[in-house]
């Protein structure tokens, strides 16, 4: 698996950790190997700019999905026979918002963190909330995926 992780902010994270957690998703979801995927941690002036262009909502929000190929819940991505590796999309996230949330919800940090990773990788792997019963099942899955990485979901 390829796991890239930026974090341009004056304060970075240690990485390794969502890399771990990344891997591990893409691995309990099937994911072929080398299936690739990108982590950016950014501010919250460049959050509100993603969710304005994306979604047409003002202001910052704790994590975006930018997905490249259609994709289903449960249906891993196929490699294609001396294809590349799926790029499966990239995974915005701004450790502000996620800590006042995880202030707000009085979770440790890390656990808000490693749901928001677990929260938009799924997305990235055709997972939505759109319906009651798709939010069931995306929770239900975000519950397993962050207790197995020893977080718990708020």
């Amino acid at each position: 698996m390829q796991v890239q992780i930026t974090d341009d902010r004056e304060d970075p994270l240690e990485p390794g950790p969502f890399v771990e957690l990344a891997v591990s998703v893409l691995v309990a979801e099937a994911c072929p190997d080398g299936t690739e995927v990108d982590i950016a941690l950014v501010d919250a002036a460049t959050m509100a700019g993603h969710n304005a262009a994306a979604l047409g909502r003002s202001g910052p929000t704790d994590v975006l999905a930018f997905p490249l190929e259609e994709a289903a819940p449960g249906v891993p991505p196929r490699r294609l026979p001396e294809g590349p590796p799926p790029h499966l999309g990239d995974v915005v996230i701004c450790p502000d918002i996620v800590r006042d949330n995880a202030r707000a919800a009085g979770v440790p940090f890390e656990d808000e963190m490693a749901l928001m990773v677990v929260h938009g990788l799924l997305h990235l792997l055709g997972y939505d909330h759109e319906t009651d019963a798709d939010a069931e099942q995306m929770e239900d899955r975000e519950r397993v995926l962050v207790s197995t990485a020893g977080r718990s979901r708020p």
